[in-house]
């Protein structure tokens, strides 16, 4: 474990005390391009400046980045993400297959830093610098199943970009951000005993709902995998799962939703299918103002909870000077209120197992190529 605080090539916060700050509604760290006084030294950090571009090279693993989907996420992934705008600049994101390759390319000058699970003292041997993606926080991530070794490698430990990227990443632990983080992309939230019974699961139900679910799925421009997570969460993939409250079939659509998505026999699976897809692609219309992969969990959120109560809880995210729509921040409020919401609960639990569910299936040959 590795904390930020470590002697060496590890950045602190103290290089920052000097510099202007402010703080984003959601605790991240921002300085000003202006306020930083560079040196004549070719720094990363004017790369970013001149280009508008922060470009990002990573190592694919559950902790940093789920690659083999159409939108990327991940924990590393969002804060990476995060730190680009915090910077008002485009993010490149790269994947490359494994540490040595992403350190090469931080050497090179082609990537503005590298996330990686390299250890220290191949990063040093490299002369590169590097800090801990956490800031710390390793409890954070042990508990839900994450790497605590992850890093953030930069060319230099005097550049600008390292010494505010340093900032940014502990501004995002006390701010509880990374907590929060590490919460959703919890690795455990699916106890590991229950993989075998879910196996078995798909094994026998995916084959006969697969083409439907990839036919519906490209008329509606959607990720089948996706609808296939949303459909085991929903039903087991069951056509005549009902539940106390009158949902129904392997969507499990209300009546009224089923009625407004055209569909006439709930239990009929391609039906169900196709309703289910129809609803979750209106979800992601009700929030296109949010970019991917966020909208994906507020649509997931929206079907299961309904557009109009994610809007409330929009509304009270706003008015705590939080962004309304940055799903750290919606994730946040339901998660901490969970204890006292049901319906924040199961929402909660509701888009976490699927997100596990569909890296699951996406990286499960035999399913894939049913």
């Amino acid at each position: 474990m590795h904390s930020s605080s470590t002697s060496g090539s590890r950045l602190c916060l103290n290089s920052l005390k000097s510099l202007p700050i402010k703080t984003l509604a959601f605790g991240t760290l921002i300085l000003p391009f202006h306020s930083i006084n560079a040196s004549k030294t070719a720094y990363q950090f004017d790369n970013v400046v001149n280009t508008n571009k922060l470009v990002v090279v990573s190592v694919v693993n559950p902790t940093a980045v789920f690659d083999d989907s159409e939108h990327l996420h991940g924990f590393g992934y969002d804060l990476v993400r995060n730190y680009a705008d915090s910077l008002n600049v485009k993010l490149e994101f790269k994947t490359v297959d494994d540490n040595a390759t992403a350190l090469k390319w931080v050497k090179q000058g082609k990537a503005s830093f590298a996330m990686t699970t390299a250890s220290i003292q191949t990063i040093e041997g490299k002369n590169l610098t590097s800090f801990s993606a956490s800031c710390g926080e390793t409890a954070s991530l042990q508990k839900n199943g994450l790497n605590t070794d992850l890093n953030w490698v930069f060319k230099a430990a005097n550049d600008p970009l390292s010494e505010t990227a340093s900032g940014f990443i502990c501004r995002a632990k006390q701010s509880g951000t990374l907590q929060q983080l590490a919460n959703f992309y919890n690795q455990n939230v699916i106890k590991e005993e229950s993989w075998d019974s879910i196996q078995r699961d798909l094994n026998s139900r995916m084959p006969i709902y697969k083409a439907s679910f990839q036919r519906t799925a490209q008329q509606y421009n959607l990720d089948w995998h996706l609808l296939a997570a949303i459909g085991y969460q929903e039903s087991y993939l069951k056509p005549n799962s009902v539940s106390p409250t009158g949902v129904r079939g392997l969507m499990m659509l209300t009546n009224s939703t089923a009625k407004a998505m055209g569909v006439s026999n709930r239990t009929d699976p391609a039906q169900s299918i196709q309703g289910g897809a129809k609803y979750y692609d209106s979800m992601l219309d009700q929030f296109s103002d949010i970019p991917y992969p966020d909208r994906n969990w507020y649509a997931l959120v929206a079907y299961n909870m309904g557009p109009g109560a994610v809007n409330q809880l929009q509304n009270r995210i706003k008015n705590q000077g939080k962004d309304p729509n940055k799903w750290v921040n919606l994730y946040a409020y339901l998660d901490s209120n969970k204890a006292s919401n049901g319906r924040y609960r199961q929402a909660v639990q509701y888009v976490t197992r699927i997100r596990a569910y569909l890296e699951h299936i996406k990286t499960t040959p035999q399913l894939v190529n049913i």
